[in-house]
């Protein structure tokens, strides 16, 4: 799920049972046998970040922030998370991390063997573009789902999933790519 569905999380209020989002993403990934992802606003005493929720199988995996606070909107967050899932090992960037091409790269050479990026905002031909390209430069899928559209790059960076409809289901298995890539490098004169 994208940003449009939850609003914002207040974490002293899940801790002390006042509000059940978290439980209730974990309690869908359970009744569904699934991984279950969403967007939204945590607050932790008034710094308010944008964060993705992920929970697979009954079980609350972890949060991610959104490590780029463009213009004021929030505040960032600290470190990209990696997740050992039953799809495989899964990176998530935070909406407008999209945009920061060294997010993808680094979750890339952690070895995620796919990326789910949930978006803030009703996606673009550009946001079509990045997930396209990073998927080619980095050789793994990437699932983009915003606003208004879900969709899914191919490591050959093709889009081979896109749809308006929400909630949608789609069943897609290809993994990484790997290439040997040679580059020359000049010496230095003084080794």
């Amino acid at each position: 799920f994208g940003f449009n569905g939850v609003g914002c999380v207040n974490y002293e209020k899940e801790l002390k049972g006042e509000s059940n989002f978290f439980e209730e993403g974990a309690k869908l990934s359970k009744r569904h046998k699934n991984l279950v992802i969403f967007g939204c606003v945590t607050d932790i005493r008034g710094l308010k970040r944008k964060s993705v929720v992920v929970a697979e199988n009954g079980r609350l995996l972890g949060v991610s922030d959104m490590l780029h606070a463009i213009d004021g909107e929030c505040t960032a967050g600290a470190n990209v998370k990696a997740y050992e899932t039953k799809a495989g090992k899964m990176g998530v960037v935070v909406a407008r991390d999209l945009y920061f091409p060294e997010t993808m790269k680094t979750l890339a050479l952690c070895g995620c063997e796919w990326i789910v990026c949930p978006f803030d905002k009703r996606i673009s031909g550009l946001d079509r573009s990045y997930i396209s390209v990073y998927a080619h430069v980095y050789g793994l899928p990437i699932l983009l789902c915003g606003d208004n559209f879900s969709m899914i790059a191919s490591p050959k960076g093709e889009l081979v999933f896109s749809s308006p409809l929400s909630p949608v289901a789609v069943d897609y298995a290809e993994r990484r790519e790997y290439h040997l890539v040679e580059t020359r490098t000049l010496r230095h004169p003084l080794e």
